[in-house]
């Protein structure tokens, strides 16, 4: 049946701006001039660079859920026109979905609920005694769900192996560890979540694939920012989360290779994942529904659908060019600054995403990071950012800061920040601060406490608060 819900407003992308990538944003996000309040009793749109940890909405993801909200009923199993809707709906999510990563025909989409749900799947996929080899510089995500089990408890046997100094140096590393040992899955990174860096893909597809080893690529932090082609690259699987694609509506995805969704272990037992149950045992279903067990996240697969759509439709080179513009900015912007060290895991890397991770040394991250709050309306990310290896390899045990861009990040962004870190840097932090439960704050914050019964004022003044500028 037809899925088409009709609208009468479908927001529309902002131009690109073909003469200065990065100067004006990429898509309208909701919320993207959310005021807040600051020390000096101002208030200011909100700058956010903490778009690795989770991206606000598009307004046209926002805007494909209202619609779809009144048509929303059961999924699969119900006589109604509405579940018959909602079903299509569904099943049209997950083949957008696919789509979008450049799924081969055979291919299967597993809607899950993010990154993190989609590895721990595959783990209960992976064939009886299979191994598993993920490098030392991952995501916790793809580290835990590896290194955490010994074979004994249905979960695969991982092993670390160290990233090199270089991209070089590292595939040469990854393609003897794969000749030495025989391995069923490597998990390796699309882009880091630290530096923004990663290893060429195909290359490293085709060292695993020589030797008979499949790839899972953690894709959170490549698929919003890159193009990605499961056909092209020959990658098994790619993992993804809708939180950091513009979707924060609890879906994820994990896309490949059908044989190890159909024969593994159900994640879930449940409803809908099997054809038949006895009181003795149950016949299960193969992928996707062997896998979705309960009712199903379907505005979540709609808005993560609809995403992907959006960043599809953007103009060719466009969004490339929009990070790459914003991240070249800031790091310039932040090794002209003396105290700033950029961390970098490799120089020879080509093409990082906009994710860039940076330390005072002399100064908390966690202060500086609640100083960029307090007094410049800024949020980005201090700590270990869930990779603890990572940041201990980049001499960051104590944490670090991290600035990440996005569609609605601009290049006034990147220099309010830098023009933050300049003024703290050159007269320090305008107020008292102090660790309170183990985390930086004001002393004596003279700002309203944060309630939700404020939201709706909040709403009503962000027309007034002016734009993002330094």
């Amino acid at each position: 049946m037809s899925t088409t819900v009709e609208t009468q407003h479908r927001p529309s992308p902002v131009p690109a701006g073909d003469a200065c990538p990065g100067a004006a944003p990429l898509l309208p996000l909701v919320g993207a001039r959310t005021p807040v309040p600051l020390l000096d009793g101002t208030t200011r749109a909100y700058t956010n660079l903490d778009n690795a940890a989770s991206t606000p909405a598009l307004e046209a993801v926002a805007a494909r859920v209202t619609e779809v909200l009144p048509h929303y009923a059961s999924v699969h199993r119900g006589a109604g026109y509405l579940s018959q809707l909602s079903t299509a709906l569904y099943e049209e999510s997950r083949r957008t979905i696919a789509a979008f990563v450049g799924a081969r025909p055979d291919d299967v989409a597993v809607i899950t609920r993010n990154t993190t749900d989609s590895l721990n799947l595959l783990a209960g996929c992976v064939p009886a005694g299979g191994r598993v080899l993920v490098l030392d510089l991952e995501h916790h995500a793809n580290l835990l769900t590896w290194i955490s089990g010994d074979g004994t408890d249905g979960r695969p046997t991982g092993s670390v192996l160290p990233a090199e100094a270089t991209v070089a140096e590292t595939l040469v590393a990854l393609r003897a560890e794969l000749a030495r040992t025989p391995y069923a899955l490597l998990a390796v990174t699309g882009a880091s979540n630290v530096t923004g860096e990663s290893l060429p893909l195909p290359e490293v597809v085709r060292l695993a694939h020589a030797v008979g080893t499949r790839v899972v690529v953690d894709g959170a932090q490549l698929v919003p920012h890159r193009s990605v082609s499961l056909a092209e690259t020959d990658v098994d699987w790619v993992v993804l989360s809708g939180h950091k694609m513009y979707a924060p509506f609890g879906a994820g995805a994990i896309v490949g290779r059908r044989d190890w969704l159909d024969a593994g272990r159900p994640y879930l037992a449940g409803g809908g994942a099997v054809r038949d149950v006895r009181t003795d045992g149950a016949t299960w279903h193969p992928a996707p529904a062997r896998h979705e067990a309960g009712s199903p996240n379907v505005l979540g697969a709609v808005a993560l659908a609809q995403a992907c759509t959006t960043l599809a439709g953007l103009p060719a080179g466009a969004l490339h060019a929009h990070e790459t513009a914003l991240r070249d900015a800031l790091v310039a912007g932040l090794e002209a600054l003396d105290g700033v060290q950029v961390a970098r895991l490799w120089p020879d890397a080509e093409d990082p995403v906009g994710v860039v991770t940076f330390t005072l040394p002399g100064h908390d991250p966690g202060l500086v990071a609640a100083y960029l709050s307090a007094e410049h309306g800024i949020g980005l990310r201090d700590g270990r950012f869930c990779a603890h290896p990572l940041l201990a390899r980049l001499g960051a045990s104590g944490g670090a800061l991290r600035a990440s861009v996005g569609v609605g990040s601009s290049l006034a962004d990147v220099e309010h920040l830098l023009a933050g870190l300049r003024t703290f840097l050159a007269v320090g932090a305008g107020a008292r601060y102090a660790v309170v439960d183990g985390c930086w704050t004001v002393a004596d914050d003279p700002r309203p406490a944060p309630a939700l019964d404020g939201v709706a004022a909040i709403a009503a003044t962000a027309a007034a608060c002016g734009p993002a500028l330094p």
